[in-house]
């Protein structure tokens, strides 16, 4: 019944397009049963607009998630939007005589979190945690006033100098980034923010390794005011201005990725726009983190290329692109939420989760931290709160007679499969082999080979 219901809603949106835009009547049926992109052409026949369909249940369940169908996006987290960044040359000038000669060097993590806590990224945070928010998030997953956030958001040092009542400028290849006041300055218990944070201990884990290994003793609480951002080689947008252009009063689908973008993902992320909890009309935004991530990942330099030449190749108008300055920490399920909250905080209502999502293995035997479904199931236990919905990633695979299908279709339906492991596409990439087009866009297999 809730199927036949669904279908129903469906149809008879598609019969309101039909005669509230007759030019979108002869894509409807492709785009919003079967996710297929709505090609330039036609996006360009409506006038550079998507339909606005009114549903009165997708409409309860965007009034559901905190804002209506026509009024402005999702609300930031916690309710507001941080603005950290001082505007006032003569301001920024009375912030840097006030430390001192105090100076802290940024690590690339560092200044990750820097940006985003002045560009409202980490929102509604005007600062680095305090002992009480750091200690509450460790253990409970919330700040200490209970707002939730999935890592804590700190800033490490072992300067015995820094102290509370300074302020210190935080500098970032040779940049001036921002002035952090010194509040506090304590111990963390790394074991126990080990253990609960990355659920383990060990150091076979890229997390707790940087954890204990590269982290400073020490941990620094207090306000940060923004003097510059970053330069970097992929233009990160703030908040506010991709929330500029998000259309508004429609679902806004996160795709969350630290890789290339190869064929199953584009596939994945297209086909979100059918998924039954998404609303016709809506849109995805790929936003992938390029700070750093596993030793062995492909540079975020190369990877910002290969989404730019893909943007083009694609050229789909219900795809927006934008990059994250996000350091990742492999922390499975609870990097999730914090993943959840940033992209919440950009404007998204919805988000993709992949199976083992931010998942890790053992640098040693190559067993995984975390259960396949661990991120989905959290993310979904806590997605109300957040006034969020989740979208499970579908399980597709490529079949030789239907392209890609799901899992369950390709089996029920005796599909032949055609498989390609991520080695044997290293393997191939770095002998100049040719790869078969439905597993990688070949723009991107370009960029690839250029920078090897």
């Amino acid at each position: 019944p809730t199927h036949t219901c669904l279908i129903r809603v469906r149809m008879a949106s598609l019969q309101v397009l039909r005669r509230a835009a007759p030019a979108f009547a002869r894509v409807s049926q492709t785009v919003f049963r079967s996710g297929a992109r709505l090609s330039t052409t036609s996006y360009q026949a409506l006038g550079g607009k998507f339909p606005s369909v009114h549903n009165p249940t997708m409409a309860s369940m965007a009034t559901a998630r905190g804002f209506a169908s026509g009024e402005t996006l999702i609300p930031p987290h916690g309710g507001k939007l941080s603005d950290l960044m001082v505007k006032d040359e003569a301001t920024k000038q009375v912030l840097v005589a006030a430390c001192g000669g105090n100076v802290m060097e940024l690590s690339d993590r560092n200044a990750c979190d820097v940006e985003l806590l002045c560009v409202g990224g980490f929102s509604p945070l005007e600062g680095f945690m305090h002992e009480a928010d750091y200690s509450a998030v460790v253990e409970k997953m919330r700040t200490a006033e209970g707002l939730l956030f999935g890592l804590p958001v700190v800033l490490d040092t072992n300067s015995e100098t820094l102290q509370p009542g300074m302020k210190v400028l935080l500098r970032y290849q040779g940049k001036d980034l921002a002035v952090m006041e010194i509040e506090q300055k304590y111990k963390p218990n790394k074991p126990l923010e080990a253990k609960k944070c990355y659920g383990t201990s060990s150091l076979e884990h890229p997390g707790v390794q940087m954890l204990a290994m590269e982290r400073g003793k020490y941990y620094l609480g207090g306000k940060v005011h923004g003097l510059s951002l970053p330069d970097r080689v992929f233009p990160c947008k703030t908040p506010a201005e991709l929330r500029a252009e998000l259309p508004t009063g429609v679902d806004v689908v996160a795709f969350q990725c630290r890789n290339p973008v190869h064929r199953a993902h584009y596939e994945l992320f297209t086909r979100a726009l059918d998924a039954d909890n998404v609303r016709d009309g809506s849109v995805v935004l790929v936003h992938p983190t390029c700070g750093p991530t596993q030793a062995d990942d492909i540079p975020g330099t190369v990877r910002y290329q290969t989404y730019e030449v893909l943007k083009k190749e694609t050229a789909n108008p219900k795809i927006f692109w934008a990059y994250l300055p996000y350091s990742m920490h492999m922390a499975g399920p609870r990097e999730a939420i914090q993943h959840m909250i940033i992209r919440k905080n950009y404007g998204c209502t919805h988000f993709i989760i992949g199976r083992d999502m931010a998942g890790s293995k053992s640098c040693l035997d190559g067993e995984d931290f975390y259960g396949a479904y661990d991120a989905q199931d959290l993310a979904k236990a806590k997605a109300p709160e957040m006034g969020m919905q989740t979208v499970p990633s579908l399980n597709l695979c490529y079949t030789e007679e239907e392209g890609y299908v799901t899992a369950d279709v390709a089996e029920a339906k005796g599909l032949t499969r055609k498989n390609l492991s991520g080695t044997k596409f290293r393997q191939m990439l770095r002998g100049g082999e040719d790869i078969p087009e439905w597993f990688a866009f070949k723009s991107v297999v370009e960029v690839l080979r250029a920078n090897q």
